[in-house]
């Protein structure tokens, strides 16, 4: 299949776009794609489309808030609204507040548990684990599940002794 644009170069990057129910395919050649994702990123940056949801849930914020400031890096949730993007690791954490419903809205959770590729044949590592283990163990704690909470502390316990053990 030729590119729609130039006609002469196999394409190699097939676009679907879908508009009010009205689905548009687009076949492009990489140079014409290239073109193509300068233009659209041109309109339609990730940076806008991150100050677009910080802005979907702020309507009120106050002056306090635009005035936070990672002590790191010295970036402003102002200047984060307007870039669409945190200056450091650090950022996290001095807008945990503001950004942890947008991650939330995009990511299913306001924090990162990380990923394993299947193919690896790998698990979560020990750390992973036994964060999620002691989360568990607290909310069984809170729900007066003391048999459960009993059990995952002795897990806990084990793992613990597993990972002194690698060390």
């Amino acid at each position: 299949m030729l590119c729609n644009i130039c006609g002469k170069t196999e394409a190699t990057v097939h676009l679907t776009e879908i508009i009010n129910d009205q689905v548009t395919k687009l076949h492009l050649c990489e140079a014409c794609a290239r073109e193509k994702g300068a233009e659209m990123e041109e309109h339609f940056g990730l940076n806008d489309l991150l100050a677009g949801l910080v802005d979907m849930g702020t309507n009120l914020e106050t002056e306090a808030t635009e005035s936070i400031k990672c002590p790191n890096c010295g970036l402003t949730y102002q200047n984060f609204r307007k870039i669409g993007r945190l200056g450091c690791s650090e950022c996290y954490e001095a807008f945990k507040k503001q950004i942890g419903p947008i991650l939330k809205r995009i990511h299913g959770q306001d924090r990162h548990t990380g990923k394993v590729p299947l193919k690896s044949g790998k698990t979560r590592d020990d750390a992973n684990v036994l964060q999620d283990l002691r989360q568990r163990m607290e909310k069984a704690i809170q729900f007066e599940e003391f048999e459960e909470a009993a059990r995952l502390r002795d897990e806990i316990k084990k793992l613990e002794a597993k990972m002194k053990g690698l060390k």
